[in-house]
């Protein structure tokens, strides 16, 4: 294997970073020479069910990948590494996690699509966590000691078996993108829009405009005329939960001037998948932001020297809060609202997309006005970058100075407290 030959020839002495996928069915012994610098592990992609017992020798080690691999149990070992914050095991066959196995200052937990019933009490004394990603295992509850993530901003439930909403998540400080389509106690929504079935055997498909973890959206010509973009969707859970999920809220979702216009469902695929045909989004849109990198964790990333003008910035905010605002009068919750899941042109006009973590929820229930609140301090964090990248001769002034006191009443950490989307986008279009 000529990487770890690598090793007998010192080339890899002193590495921060190693990543191996080579159908690995042991841990590679040679990686110990690097246990004094070696900060980032990926060892994604292999066959790999257990971890060394001197696993922790690795003090310096921050990040591990053992994504698509074959782990049974979370290795208590992780535990005894003092600056381990990220892990991944998603995609392994893990059933079981000891008390006390998951680090005390982990960041970041991906355990998406494993066989997880059962969450130990004890991550309730990981105050650091920020980013949870659970989605498709076979949880039945979480533990009430999860209280305690007071850091916690994202979480992705979905696609468990939740016989219950956790009503403690809703007093959580700081929870901004929350998944929890596709449980037990809510898989049995109704979809109240329709959209016209359009057959496969109409469209002609040209090239692939991209591929997100849900599905591939690709050119297409229909009725031989019209040109328009098809998502067919995987039909594989993902980090945000089932794909079914994310095609109903999309037409749950209806229309509006700042969400990506609907076509219609697609009908007699081939293969049985389920599909959407949207409209061609011109060329002159392109992502507002990037997405979270291992330091943000949670926050958008912006090329550099990104600015905006207020201009710009009120006319993003507005159409992203009317956006907001019609969604949940349809009753659909976001769940992933972000810059990098925003397509904006010259003129700064907004285009929100990406369902994929979005839930439908009854309007008329008790927490409905909550779990808009929910999507309302995501707003603000979208809010509190555009702001950090503000061309500078246009900071503190009037307008300025009203956003940024917009975004501190959207991000209370008494949730009730936080303006709903109408008073949000109320107070915007008044902005001189």
């Amino acid at each position: 294997m000529k990487v770890l030959q690598q090793f007998k020839s010192d080339e890899l002495k002193g590495s921060t970073k190693f990543k191996l996928a080579n159908g690995l069915t042991e841990f590679p012994r040679e990686l110990f020479d690097l246990t004094d610098t070696l900060e980032l592990l990926d060892l994604s992609g292999n066959s790999l069910s257990s971890l060394p017992d001197h696993f922790d020798r690795f003090q310096k080690l921050k990040i591990v990948f053992f994504a698509d691999n074959q782990f049974t149990e979370f290795p208590k070992i992780l535990s005894q590494c003092p600056q381990l914050e990220m892990i991944s095991f998603k995609s392994n066959r893990i059933s079981k996690i000891e008390e006390g196995a998951i680090p005390k200052q982990t960041r970041w937990l991906i355990l998406t699509n494993n066989q997880i019933n059962e969450l130990p009490k004890s991550i309730g004394n990981c105050s650091r966590l920020q980013k949870c990603a659970l989605a498709g295992n076979q949880l039945t509850s979480l533990p009430i000691e999860m209280a305690n993530c007071q850091n916690l901003e994202l979480l992705r439930i979905s696609a468990n078996q939740l016989t219950e909403f956790p009503e403690w998540l809703l007093q959580l400080p700081k929870l901004s993108w929350l998944a929890i389509s596709g449980n037990t106690f809510n898989k049995n929504y109704t979809v109240h829009n329709s959209l016209p079935k359009i057959n496969w055997q109409d469209l002609e498909l040209k090239e692939i405009l991209g591929e997100g973890a849900s599905g591939i959206i690709s050119k297409a010509v229909y009725n031989a005329t019209n040109e328009i973009a098809v998502k067919v969707f995987k039909g594989e859970v993902t980090s945000d939960g089932l794909p079914h999920d994310e095609m109903s809220a999309c037409i749950e979702a209806g229309d509006h001037a700042h969400l990506v216009k609907l076509l219609g469902q697609i009908n007699k695929h081939p293969e049985n998948k389920e599909g959407l045909a949207l409209e061609l989004i011109p060329n002159d849109y392109k992502n507002l932001g990037l997405p979270p990198n291992f330091v943000t964790c949670t926050r958008d990333t912006f090329h550099e020297n990104t600015s905006f003008s207020l201009e710009h910035i009120k006319s993003i905010a507005i159409g992203i809060s009317t956006a907001m605002e019609h969604l949940h009068a349809n009753g659909v919750m976001h769940g992933d609202l972000y810059a990098h899941n925003i397509l904006i042109n010259d003129q700064a006009h907004a285009l929100l997309g990406d369902f994929g973590a979005a839930t439908i929820y009854d309007t008329n229930s008790n927490r409905a006005p909550l779990l808009e609140k929910l999507d309302v301090r995501a707003f603000s964090c979208l809010l509190e970058d555009l702001l950090d990248h503000t061309i500078p001769g246009e900071l503190h002034t009037q307008t300025y100075n009203s956003l940024h006191q917009l975004k501190e009443n959207c991000m209370l950490s008494e949730i009730s407290n936080r303006p709903d989307f109408k008073t949000i986008s109320s107070q915007i279009s008044q902005l001189s």
